[in-house]
């Protein structure tokens, strides 16, 4: 009889680290299995975006000041149901709305949050640019109390699991649960994502820097000198910039270099939103052996104050990530 080859999905992948994981359970599998399923849906919508006419904007504004793309609307949507059906889950919050989705209370049984931008880069779609969801998994404290947000404002350093999943030539997801980093993709053909490679590790240092260098002149003097510093031929570093934060940081956690969202005059506290883009990439960015600070402190130590607070952001490899705070401390 022909040996056939193993396949490892997520989820078996998560349940057979047991021993390493206290939160590796059944009951947050089928949380996982919520995820997993709804990125398999949105991979397929925006395959076929272009034929099912739900490509440009949804003809609204959402709560961050932005221009809503039909497929925004689509991934939340997706979301929401996918996980509102998992009886483990106690809250969700996404950045297209003004409040949580209150689920279940945790003394119900809904113990975790779960927090995502469910299209990263959305405004790439009509260009076929890479995009993708971020995702962060919290525990709900046992405190039924009414104050919903007091639930969600918690550090980065309390996620007991976060994720990307980036849709692009193939469907990629990258996960941790505070034990390594894991990266599988989609095979289409029997509708899984299967394991592709196990701990992946940042490289420590490279000469690659992504940053929308648009508004340089905008930027702090201390990142300005950095960005200056990159062109000289003493540094000799080169530039890779998509315009997507989930492929940017994807291309800079296989790659290594470092990505860069500092503030700005027009925008002093930054641009990237907290819970759910910098936490969760911070995350993976430190279980893969680099760094994520906002120029005064690591991101994951960032108590926030509101659901959609938003922080400057260098992420990447360590040593990359130190030399840019050689030229800027803030």
């Amino acid at each position: 009889m022909r040996d056939l080859p193993t396949i490892t999905t997520v989820e078996r992948h998560f349940l057979e680290r047991k021993g390493r994981n206290p939160h590796a359970t059944t009951e947050f599998c089928w949380l996982l299995s919520g995820i997993t399923l709804a990125t398999k849906i949105i991979a397929s919508q925006i395959q076929r975006a272009g034929l099912l006419d739900i490509i440009g904007t949804a003809g609204r504004i959402n709560v961050q000041g932005e221009e809503v793309q039909q497929l925004d609307e689509i991934a939340n949507e997706t979301l929401v149901r996918c996980l509102g059906y998992r009886g483990n889950v106690g809250l969700l919050v996404s950045e297209e709305d003004d409040e949580p989705h209150v689920i279940k209370d945790s003394g119900d049984g809904g113990k975790y949050i779960v927090l995502f931008d469910p299209l990263d880069g959305s405004s790439n779609i009509n260009a076929n640019v890479s995009i993708g969801t971020i995702f962060s998994i919290l525990h709900r404290p046992k405190t039924n109390h009414a104050d919903v947000l007091a639930d969600v404002l918690q550090p980065g350093d309390r996620q007991v699991a976060a994720g990307y999943v980036v849709y692009g030539s193939s469907t990629v997801l990258a996960y941790t649960a505070g034990h390594g980093v894991h990266l599988f993709t989609l095979d289409p053909s029997i509708g899984a994502f299967v394991l592709a490679k196990e701990n992946i590790q940042m490289p420590s240092a490279s000469r690659t820097y992504s940053v929308n260098e648009a508004y340089a002149r905008d930027f702090p003097e201390g990142i300005q000198r950095y960005l200056d510093w990159t062109k000289s031929k003493e540094a000799g570093y080169t530039l890779r910039y998509i315009g997507s934060l989930v492929a940017d940081f994807h291309r800079t956690l296989i790659r290594g270099g470092v990505f860069l969202y500092p503030p700005s005059h027009k925008s002093p506290e930054g641009k990237l939103r907290l819970l759910y883009e910098a936490n969760p990439l911070a995350f993976i960015a430190e279980q893969a052996g680099g760094m994520a600070t906002d120029g005064r402190q690591r991101i994951l130590d960032k108590q926030p104050k509101a659901m959609h607070d938003r922080t400057p952001l260098i992420i990447g490899s360590k040593d990359e990530v130190e030399r840019v705070l050689e030229f800027w401390q803030p």
